[in-house]
């Protein structure tokens, strides 16, 4: 097995592994911004700056 088939197979593996997170962290962010019940971001333009950040 020649190293490129190698550097291929990582590259391919890698891409995939990034688009499997950005999907899960896309659907993540479109669940809690569709619930009304989730904490509010402190940038929010109706929560106040000095409040508790939701991720903390």
């Amino acid at each position: 097995m020649d190293f490129t088939y190698l550097i291929v197979i990582l590259a391919l593996m890698t891409m995939l592994a990034v688009i499997v997170f950005a999907m899960v962290s896309k659907a993540k962010v479109e669940n809690r911004r569709e619930d009304s019940d989730s904490k509010k971001s402190t940038l929010a333009p109706d929560k106040r700056s000095d409040g508790e950040p939701v991720d903390v």
